[in-house]
């Protein structure tokens, strides 16, 4: 891989990026009339990254939810965070979805992977129950680079009101956590959905995010070919056509609902 690619991803000015999007969470609350804001708290970067965005100057106005599956879910996730919580302040709830999960098992046939994406769709309904309830906007933890690959579930987590980090790579997520002071051993944790057992993005996806993110910022960013792309990452070619065909397969992801043209 070039370096000097990762380099230019991750070298950008995290405070201004940080006080445009608390201008925009503040707008968006004053927009939609809204009373506050909702998210999903995993233990992870992503939400890591809300949580300690909200704190800043919407601490009184953010409701925070801790969803695992008990029967997944790594301990140390949800240790994470409600250690995060007792670092921000932010309002919480911890509810356990495997009762939810199970219920739903009962009347389902056994599938593994469509069980997984259960998880975030339940995940999202109580996320929406709650923002009813409160007149609270739901926040999206979608990164740039799992947007761009469709590594989320339509439906699940990709499902929110807003996503204030959706314009930054894994990478400049991992930055401006940095930034925000998110506990280092969040930062550096694998990323993972936690849909099932021992669930990891990169291994599932079998690239890395600096691999991910360096194929599509020149593919999509700097607008390369794929010829110009393998010569300026140092990837090879079968690894950028890889991550531009899920860029292609999940574009129903990322579009409004398809239907009919008119006559």
């Amino acid at each position: 891989m070039n370096q000097n690619i990762i380099n230019e991803i991750k070298n950008q000015d995290y405070s201004n990026i940080t006080e445009r999007i608390e201008r925009f969470l503040a707008e968006q609350i004053e927009k939609n009339n809204s009373a506050g804001l909702i998210l999903g708290l995993s233990g992870g970067i992503d939400s890591a990254v809300l949580a300690y965005l909200c704190k800043r100057n919407l601490k009184e106005k953010t409701l925070a939810l801790i969803m695992p599956d008990t029967s997944i879910t790594p301990k140390s996730e949800t240790e994470d965070a409600l250690k995060m919580i007792s670092l921000t302040g932010i309002e919480y709830k911890l509810i356990d979805i495997k009762p939810i999960i199970n219920e739903y098992s009962m009347y389902l046939e056994p599938n593994e992977k469509a069980k997984g994406n259960l998880r975030a769709r339940v995940r999202t309904n109580i996320l929406y129950y709650y923002a009813n309830a409160k007149n609270y906007l739901v926040l999206g933890s979608s990164d740039k680079s799992e947007y761009q690959i469709g590594y989320f579930t339509k439906f699940g987590d990709g499902a929110s009101d807003i996503t204030p980090i959706i314009s930054l790579y894994k990478l400049q997520v991992r930055e401006i956590a940095k930034y925000l002071g998110v506990p280092e051993n969040v930062i550096a944790k694998k990323s993972s959905p936690h849909l099932w057992k021992d669930h990891e993005a990169e291994e599932e996806l079998g690239l890395s995010y600096e691999e991910i993110d360096s194929i599509l910022y020149c593919l999509y960013d700097k607008k390369l070919s794929i010829l110009e792309t393998e010569k300026n990452t140092q990837i090879s070619k079968d690894t950028i056509e890889k991550i531009q065909q899920l860029h292609i397969n999940s574009e129903h992801k990322r579009l409004p609902i398809q239907k009919p043209d008119r006559d």
